[in-house]
């Protein structure tokens, strides 16, 4: 037996039964794809994700010492945000805000427990109902913008943009970056036919994101496509396959570059664009803009320890913080204005980390990675702090962390599993 060989039949040797595998890998494909439905209360996801924590944690789930500071830093966020809360907690949607953040709290340590384990299979039944539960949420929106569906135009759309299955067009075009990703790294790596269904799939999701007309969504799309592609290219083992990623890129350059110009021919889309294009908006200019709501608001957290408690904001300036970091100061006073981005940045710092290391799940973790930081670069001008995906990113990235460790470990020093005795 050679020592790779060792080292992974170490690193499987606590795989569950074959039966009990079946359910947790459907379970987590049920969680991907319950993601992609929020229009009803409570969604899928919470369904999927609450049935998941039953079977897994009933069919043995373990704590590991290296998610400490990240069960630390989510208790002392969510602490400072019911310290703050306190003298609020007589009103409904208060008490609904922070029960909230500590639901989106323990399902990123659930979703980082169970990615240390069984990493790759199991990461791959996620990666694959996040995309089925994309093509859902696309397709609906798509079809809504373009009132192929008897009332579909109202369910599926909102103020004139593709909402699909989500509450916010914004929401939507976050939501379908890390699929986009998925279905992008399938069209420059796979073969001949998987290729082809990726590169529809991924049609399918950019047209929905397209029509979502959410700013932030399309820089989003573009800059994480960009620097996945990037890193792909230097992990790549061989010259061809380091070729192939950069023609398919260009490739699929000019493929969006020739739609763009042709959607724009029809009036319908051309005007939207235009507007949502435009970086002269109202409501990002002025004392109390957008911009200027982020400064004076951290004027404020500078001189109030304590916050002024979630949902608040609103009470001294026009609209919402649209800024995580900043809500974090103002929700939850300094201990969350600390915690929240020390938790998000150490993350996105370790994940430089593990970017080089062969193992088998190195390509969907460069796919998270690059949706993770870049929403957590969006965190500075929109309100990610309760985005169910972004935590499940987040539990994603720091499950990977436990298991490419546990993985080189295995490496470096393997020994073989003790032989199962037999009966004479």
């Amino acid at each position: 037996m050679t020592i790779t060989a060792a080292a992974d039949q170490l690193y499987d040797h606590r795989a569950a039964p074959p039966a009990v595998a079946v359910l947790q890998r459907a379970l987590l494909w049920s969680i991907g794809f319950g993601g992609a439905i929020v229009l009803i209360e409570p969604s899928p996801y919470e369904i999927a994700i609450l049935t998941a924590m039953v079977v897994f944690f009933a069919t043995g789930l373990r704590m590991r010492l290296a998610f400490m500071p990240l069960l630390l830093l989510l208790f002392l966020v969510n602490l400072g945000y019911t310290i703050c809360a306190a003298y609020l907690l007589d009103r409904t949607p208060i008490i609904n805000w922070i029960l909230t953040s500590w639901y989106m709290a323990a399902t990123a340590i659930f979703i980082a427990l169970v990615l240390s384990e069984d990493t790759a299979a199991r990461l791959d039944l996620l990666r694959r109902g996040l995309v089925a539960g994309a093509l859902v949420a696309s397709l609906s929106g798509i079809a809504g913008y373009l009132h192929l569906i008897p009332g579909g135009g109202e369910l599926f759309t909102l103020y004139g943009r593709a909402a699909g299955t989500f509450k916010d067009p914004n929401v939507l075009g976050a939501f379908l970056v890390l699929p986009a990703l998925f279905a992008l790294q399938g069209v420059v790596s796979d073969g001949f036919g998987k290729s082809l269904r990726s590169a529809i799939a991924l049609g399918i999701i950019a047209l929905a994101v397209l029509l979502a007309f959410s700013r932030a969504a399309w820089g989003l799309l573009a800059v994480t496509s960009a620097f996945m592609l990037f890193l792909m290219v230097l992990t790549s083992p061989s010259h061809k396959q380091r070729t192939r990623i950069i023609g398919m890129a260009v490739l699929a350059v000019l493929v969006i570059t020739v739609a763009l110009v042709l959607l724009l021919q029809f009036d319908f889309f051309a005007d939207m664009f235009r507007q949502r294009a435009s970086f002269d908006q109202k409501y990002d200019e002025g004392r109390f803009g957008r911009f200027g709501r982020h400064l004076l608001g951290a004027q404020m957290a500078l001189d109030l320890p304590f916050g002024i408690g979630p949902l608040q904001f609103t009470r001294f300036f026009p609209e919402d913080t649209h800024n995580s970091y900043l809500n974090a100061f103002m929700s939850g006073g300094w201990i969350s204005g600390i915690c929240y981005p020390a938790l998000v940045f150490t993350t996105a710092l370790l994940g430089f980390r593990y970017i080089f290391v062969r193992v088998p799940w190195q390509r969907p973790y460069l796919a998270v990675f690059a949706a993770f930081l870049g929403t957590v670069g969006e965190a500075f001008i929109i309100d990610t702090d309760h985005w169910r995906h972004f935590w499940m990113m987040l539990g994603a990235m720091w499950g990977m962390f436990a298991a490419t460790h546990q993985y080189m470990a295995s490496r470096r020093s393997p020994k073989l599993p003790e032989p199962i005795p037999t009966a004479c």
